[in-house]
């Protein structure tokens, strides 16, 4: 499945548009890797915990917007637009959403 943030693909045309699609995760961060994000708050660097967190939540949310594409016969999803938020009560879990149009293609 094509997937791109532009509203147009290089060498093909669009004919047809098929609505949009979405996406969304909720992924929670557990203790432990909360207690080493406050470590690296203290002592500056990067977060490989959350960020293989965030990075696992986005694959998850593109491949739903994706499947939901294919399960209405899209060739590809254009316009991808992708969000992200803290939520719960102490923003403990992470909310990652896309959406896109999804479209039939022709090549040009």
């Amino acid at each position: 499945m094509l997937t791109t943030t532009t509203d147009t693909l290089d060498g093909f045309e669009i004919t047809e548009y098929m609505g949009i699609v979405m996406g969304e995760t909720i992924l929670g961060a557990n203790f432990i890797r909360d207690i080493m994000a406050t470590v690296t708050d203290y002592i500056g660097g990067r977060s490989g915990a959350y960020e293989q967190t965030l990075s696992k939540s986005r694959k998850a949310a593109l491949e739903e917007m994706c499947d939901r594409a294919r399960a209405i016969g899209a060739d590809a999803v254009i316009g991808v637009d992708l969000d992200y938020e803290t939520v719960g009560s102490r923003g403990a879990m992470l909310m990652v959403t896309c959406s896109g149009t999804a479209v039939k293609l022709r090549k040009t």
